[in-house]
């Protein structure tokens, strides 16, 4: 057995002696032990503070203004996952003349190819029209221009990852929550679009058009006026995450879902007041 050195000295002391401490060390280790715990409990926060909603910008070419806006939502201080089309049945470029226009093919020709072209055929022409300079920015966001009419929702994107285009990280899966075009008729082909491909996911997707004149000022002011519209949608979608959570939010479905779509008009009507100039469409349908 263990030896009691308190014992010896319990019948001959006038004063109890006290009992050596060695139960404080134990405690005090105890204490400190919980510290890294809470800090790593604080670490899911960020997670659900991070939601982006996946968005999708169209024009006519895939040159000036869905690029420029895939440029800005590609690119903002808290970037979010795009992919950009065209609906066009070609690709079309100003050329020397009106009648002259500089024609390709949507899906099979860079951005590269197209600016190697025309510096080769007129570096002045296309330099001063603005050419040159908006295929350089385009080629280091994508590949190249892609038609809307060709995207099979659904179908994985993860060969543009590997091409390094901006804003392909979140667009793997080949869904998006937003469709933004840049002009009515392109709103009008990508809606009946949709409805011919008879939505196979059963997935709601909500198309805008914010009607930008096809020049590169106006790309830039509607650019900047997308993103902030994209802004009010996402901090929308994770205030109505976070409250009522995100089950069933990618199907579609659940209470946080139905909230924020039921908020899309009346936020677009918000961003319409500040954005007087750039008239804009709204509708629900499904991928």
């Amino acid at each position: 057995m263990a030896y009691d050195p308190r014992l010896p000295s319990a019948g001959t002391a006038t004063t109890p002696s006290p009992p050596p401490p060695p139960p404080p060390p134990p405690e005090t280790m105890r204490t400190q032990q919980p510290q890294p715990t809470a800090s790593n409990e604080a670490t899911p926060t960020p997670d659900s503070e991070s939601y982006k909603l996946r968005f999708c910008t169209v024009c006519a070419s895939n040159q000036n203004r869905s690029m420029e806006a895939h440029l800005r939502l590609s690119t903002a201080p808290s970037p979010f996952p795009v992919i950009s089309f065209g609906t066009g049945s070609l690709v079309r470029l100003p050329g020397p003349s009106i009648t002259q226009p500089n024609v390709y093919n949507f899906n099979t020709t860079s951005y590269s190819q197209m600016y190697d072209e025309l510096f080769s055929k007129d570096e002045r022409l296309y330099r001063n029209n603005g050419l040159l300079n908006m295929l350089e920015r385009n080629r280091n966001l994508k590949w190249g221009p892609e038609r809307f009419q060709d995207w099979v929702p659904g179908q994985p994107r993860v060969d543009h990852v590997s091409k390094g285009d901006k804003g392909a990280l979140g667009t793997e899966g080949g869904v998006v929550d937003v469709i933004i075009t840049c002009e009515e008729r392109c709103w009008d082909a990508v809606v009946d679009d949709l409805m011919n491909k008879g939505s196979p996911l059963n997935r709601p997707v909500h198309v805008f058009n914010v009607d930008i004149k096809d020049n590169h000022e106006e790309a830039l002011v509607g650019g900047k006026a997308i993103l902030e519209l994209a802004n009010r949608l996402n901090e929308a979608a994770s205030m109505e995450r976070k409250s009522s959570g995100s089950e069933g939010w990618e199907n579609g479905m659940g209470e946080a879902r139905r909230n924020f779509d039921a908020r899309v008009p009346e936020i677009l009507a918000e961003w319409q007041e500040k954005w007087p100039h750039l008239p804009a469409l709204w509708t629900l349908a499904w991928l």
